[in-house]
């Protein structure tokens, strides 16, 4: 045995695994990477397959014993990973080679294991820790902070900067490489594209605070200052709004939950954000938005009165851009709710187009299509809000409606829409960069990152636009809506089918006038009744009166076809009645070419028991026509919730018995009926008599001819202006 001082201690250690990547020799096969494999044994690296059974260390004769399993393990799990052995002479250590693009990975695996990596001459590392913190503007936060790459720091934005640009490695300070996890791309790539990026940092607008509170709510290591915070927490808080008192001056009640609508207005208001009410269809959208103006009037009067001093009005006008068709409804429902807000109308050829004018109202109420044409006119103007209804309208980013909309200026924006995403999230981009310009980041990016179709975008989204979507379906208020609500929609011909109603009105009252005059009203009643079908029919479609003219746009149908696309969108059924085969016949072909699934019954049909039932449990047919002759009585369709009455009908009691087609018995929803009206026609003006002349207008629609018993000369004149 072995003097004491003269022994050998031997000692099992695991060592730690080292791989070399350097190009291959010249030659065939240059373009692979050759792998060195060795082991770190103390302060003595061992190369793969090198003979021996330990190592010694002189200093304390110790002999560090090899790990075979450490390392055959180690040589596997490059195997696994791509790499294949050199082929060489016999009784030659073996080492491995790799493709070029199987690299990335293998550095990343074997540095997350433990492995020192060194390729190309340069040592690599991993990152080990992320260190974030946000700290606020007056109108902005930004996000700082750092990434350890072992004993190297690299500022947080020059990472995501890389990650932008799609790399895997970043430059460190000592000739190294920094390796970016495959993960952070989706981790932190939301933030480097949504995100501005400025020297040391990145910035977010303040309509960005939700969403970087989103994108940062899994980093805990994330610090925020005192503002931040208070604002994050605030959203944080936001599961549902608080209700509101409705202004005095607003001349109605608001429903529960329209009070709750109103109080998220207010929300949005306070922390300068904009929002879109999504209420489903039926719901009072405008409702709310009036009670919030008249509201908004109060406190700015209010203000002026508490100076002491007269003062003009500080803030700008409102805008409220709306489809031609909703401009006549959004002033009657005005001038009925809130008829102390002074509405200017900017539609037609006799606008004026001096913005100065503007500053004299509270609202000024405008198209789509002026909004377009007036660009020029409104981009200068400072308008306090900006409220686009039917905001789908501007749902393709590139649409010239679009591009209008973000060119207002109003540092307050709201949409009315029951339908903010029908096709896909880039409908989504193209709302939101309107109503909170920049939030979701530039087009392009968005399309690259949240506007991919995953789970987890849309968990980002849901989160962060949690608060600037307020949606209410009528099954979560129903308790708060009666069990029918009714709706007269007005529809604004267009000039062509104008042009045909004006010119056989015109003639009808040369005509009819001069006769009335002769031979009086009893001896004219067949005259009346056709002049009066006429007028009906024109103001219905063109073909109506002219079949060649089928092709050409109505307004009836202009209107009725968006409001059927929300509510079969939505989700549910409808039904739409009317007195002419022939106005359905042109509705049928236009939902052919849409690809809309319907039924239909008239006179004609024979299988009618067949076609009721599979409009009734059949999802796939959302929609089913009727005329009002074959389907006003004795039909049972409570699958339907909407119905529309294309052509109404003005004697109150066939109207509830086509409505009560699906208000009946059995249906368990609230049922909303809607009636189409052309504005400036006879349809208008019976619906103007309608109140004290009931009778007249019975005669006018029923089948008693009663109308020559009752018609007065003066009836006729206001049916014929």
């Amino acid at each position: 045995m072995l003097p004491k001082d003269l022994r050998v201690e031997e000692v099992p250690v695991e060592p730690r695994p080292r791989l070399r990547v350097v190009p291959a020799s010249k030659g065939w096969g240059s373009r692979l990477l050759r792998c060195e494999l060795s082991f770190d044994y103390g302060d003595r690296v061992v190369s793969q397959g090198e003979p021996g059974w330990g190592v010694l260390q002189e200093e304390g004769f110790r002999v560090l014993l090899r790990n075979n399993a450490v390392e055959e393990a180690a040589y596997r799990r490059l195997r696994q990973l791509g790499a294949r052995p050199v082929l060489v002479a016999p009784g030659e250590p073996a080492d491995l080679e790799m493709a070029p693009d199987r690299l990335p990975r293998t550095v990343r695996d074997l540095l997350a294991a433990g492995w020192h990596v060194e390729a190309e001459g340069r040592i690599h590392r991993a990152a080990r820790a992320v260190q974030l913190e946000v700290r606020s503007g007056i109108d902005w936060f930004e996000l700082t902070g750092s990434v350890a790459f072992g004993d190297h720091d690299v500022p947080f934005p020059s990472v995501l900067a890389a990650l932008r640009k799609g790399a895997t490695t970043i430059p460190l300070g000592d000739g190294g490489v920094g390796m970016l996890p495959e993960d952070w791309l989706q981790e932190y790539g939301l933030l480097a594209a949504l995100g501005t990026q400025l020297h040391g940092s990145l910035r977010f607008s303040r309509g960005q605070a939700g969403l970087l509170d989103a994108l940062l709510a899994d980093h805990q290591e994330a610090t925020v200052d005192e503002r931040f915070r208070e604002v994050r927490e605030r959203l944080r808080q936001f599961e549902g709004v608080r209700p509101a008192q409705t202004p005095p001056g607003f001349q109605g009640e608001l429903r529960g939950y329209q009070s709750e609508g109103l109080g998220w207005l207010l929300f949005l208001e306070q922390f300068g954000l904009g929002g879109c009410l999504a209420d489903d269809m039926g719901l009072g959208k405008t409702v709310q938005v009036l009670a919030f103006l008249e509201s908004r009037r109060e406190r700015e009067d209010s203000a002026i009165a508490g100076s002491n001093v007269r003062a003009p009005r500080q803030r700008g006008p409102c805008l409220v851009v709306a489809p031609k068709s909703l401009v006549f409804n959004w002033k009657q429902e005005a001038a009925r709710f809130a008829p102390r807000l002074k509405v200017l109308d900017h539609t037609g050829l006799t606008r004026s187009r001096d913005a100065r004018n503007f500053g004299a109202y509270h609202v000024v109420l405008t198209t789509y299509g002026t909004l377009r044409r007036d660009i020029l006119v409104f981009k200068d103007v400072k308008f306090d809000y900006a409220i686009l209804d039917e905001a789908q309208a501007i749902k393709n980013a590139g649409s010239e409606s679009a591009k209008a909309a973000r060119l207002l200026s109003a540092p307050h924006r709201l949409a009315l829409s029951g339908t903010p995403v029908e096709n896909h999230l880039g409908e989504l981009w193209s709302l939101f960069e309107f109503l909170n310009p920049g939030m979701l980041g530039r087009a392009a990016a968005f399309r690259t990152t949240l506007g991919k179709p995953s789970a987890e975008n849309r968990a980002v989204l849901a989160r962060a636009l949690k608060p600037l979507i307020l949606r209410r379906i009528k099954e979560q208020v129903a308790r708060d809506l009666p069990a029918k609500t009714e709706q007269t929609i007005y529809c604004e011909l267009e000039p062509r089918q104008r042009k045909l109603y004006d010119e056989l009105r015109d003639h009808y009252r040369h005509s009819l006038l001069q006769r009335v005059a002769r031979e009086g009203i009893g001896r004219s009643k067949i005259q009346i009744l056709e002049a009066l079908l006429r007028l009906r029919q024109a103001a219905c479609h063109p073909a109506l009166i002219d079949s060649r003219r089928r092709e050409e746009p109505g307004a009836k149908l202009e209107t009725l076809l968006p409001q059927l696309s929300e509510v079969l969108e939505e989700g549910h059924k409808a039904l739409v009645f009317s007195q002419f085969t022939s106005f359905l016949a042109i509705l049928r072909l236009r939902l052919e070419r849409m690809g809309i699934a319907y039924e239909y019954l008239d006179g004609q049909t024979r299988d009618r028991e067949q076609r009721v039932r599979r409009f009734q449990e059949d999802p796939a047919c959302p929609l089913f026509l009727v005329s009002l002759k074959a389907g006003g009585l004795g039909l049972n369709l409570t699958a339907a919730e909407y119905v529309f009455l294309l052509d109404p009908w003005w004697n109150p009691a066939v109207e509830a018995q086509a409505v009560d087609r699906a208000h009946r018995i059995g249906q368990r929803r609230a049922v909303f009926a809607y009636r189409l009206i052309a504005k400036d026609t006879v349809e208008e003006k019976v619906l103007a008599l309608q109140q004290t002349k009931r009778e007249l207008a019975d005669a006018i629609l029923g089948a008693d001819n009663s109308l020559v018993r009752d018609l007065r000369r003066e009836d006729l004149d206001l049916l014929l202006s």
